[in-house]
């Protein structure tokens, strides 16, 4: 697995001229930050060695290199999942590779479900802690010491400097924002009523079926992380719905511009 990081970094890094500082990933239905970044190179998933593709409808699959808030990003349009049949070492495999790329923060976005009362679909939450729900863990097998210690520590995992500034910026802009536990479940089937009200008993304010395996694989290699939700359905007694992957799509599109606001200027401010 090393010598395939290593590999595709030396291929996409022959293909920029340079070296990202930061990290996006873009989730469901919120590809429309890349309007935001001046892009310098954009390299289909399909075209880079070893990489998985994403088969998930609202993910482009492009790899974008180029400049936002004044600094050099890294952004994939589009992740991948567990439930599309990938390992969770496949679907980390990118954050691995913008690793050695040279990325010292990861930003994640992501589509979820609110298990939380209080909130309302189009709000966003800034992720302050995680459950992980996933079937496997992307660390398990061989550890690669040359990346991270066999047992890393997960007391701290998403930067608090990093969500005070935004919570700022969001005040500034009058952006309301939630802070709470992003619940990680593999999917592909949204979730039962036993199973939200599951989810909120144990303290998960929103649940989705991503973000976790990217994060612990990025902490794992000390990279700071910054992660935000957006909720597009509610998963809260007396308010549940049929809810469709088109749904999902829509209720983030429609958020997104607020999301987009937060990520360029906290990218600034890094």
């Amino acid at each position: 697995m090393l010598e395939q990081i290593k590999t595709t970094a030396k291929y996409i890094q022959n293909k920029i001229s340079d070296s990202p500082e930061v990290g996006i990933i873009l989730g469901t239905g919120l590809g429309g930050l890349v309007n935001e970044i001046n892009i310098k190179h954009s390299i289909n998933y399909e075209d880079i060695p070893n990489f998985p593709v994403s088969t998930v409808e609202g993910h482009s699959g492009k790899l974008i290199f180029g400049e936002l808030g004044g600094k050099n990003i890294v952004a994939m349009q589009g992740r991948f999942h567990y439930y599309e049949g990938y390992t969770l070492q496949q679907v980390t495999f990118p954050v691995r590779v913008m690793k050695l790329l040279g990325i010292k923060q990861l930003f994640v976005s992501n589509a979820a479900g609110g298990t939380n009362a209080n909130f309302e679909i189009g709000d966003l939450m800034i992720i302050n802690d995680h459950i992980n729900f996933f079937p496997n863990n992307p660390l398990i097998g061989k550890n690669m010491a040359e990346l991270g210690p066999r047992f890393p520590d997960m007391s701290d995992v998403y930067d608090k400097a990093i969500i005070a500034k935004a919570k700022n910026i969001a005040a500034k802009n009058n952006i309301k924002v939630h802070e709470g536990v992003y619940f990680g479940l593999s999917g592909p089937t949204f979730e039962t009523p036993a199973e939200y009200k599951f989810i909120r008993i144990v303290g998960g304010d929103a649940v989705g079926m991503s973000t976790v395996p990217e994060i612990i694989v990025a902490r794992h290699m000390g990279i700071p992380c910054f992660a935000m939700s957006i909720i597009t359905d509610l998963g809260v007694e007396g308010r549940i719905v049929k809810v469709t992957h088109q749904d999902v799509i829509d209720a983030a599109a429609k958020a997104e511009i607020r999301m987009t606001l937060i990520m360029k200027e906290l990218i600034r401010e890094l």
